[in-house]
């Protein structure tokens, strides 16, 4: 893989991140709703939001992504 391949697999992967976690927030909100909070896929999408969540902060660490705004990452 050359470097440009490389820099191409990390930016889909920002994206992808960026794109899941997203989701999870919206998954959970959804369930929040419904008063779901201690079901089981309540836990599994908030751990999975959590991983999503310290990824991106790693991105943003190393001036990958420029900011984070109320939780939301840019």
């Amino acid at each position: 893989m050359n470097d440009q391949e490389r820099l191409a697999a990390f930016e889909k992967m920002l994206t992808d991140v960026q794109a899941n976690y997203s989701e999870l927030v919206a998954r959970l909100d959804r369930l929040k709703a419904e008063g779901k909070e201690k079901s089981a896929t309540f836990h599994q999408y908030l751990g999975n939001k959590m991983t999503c969540q310290y990824m991106l902060t790693m991105y943003k660490e190393y001036g990958l992504i420029e900011e984070i705004q109320g939780g939301e990452h840019k």
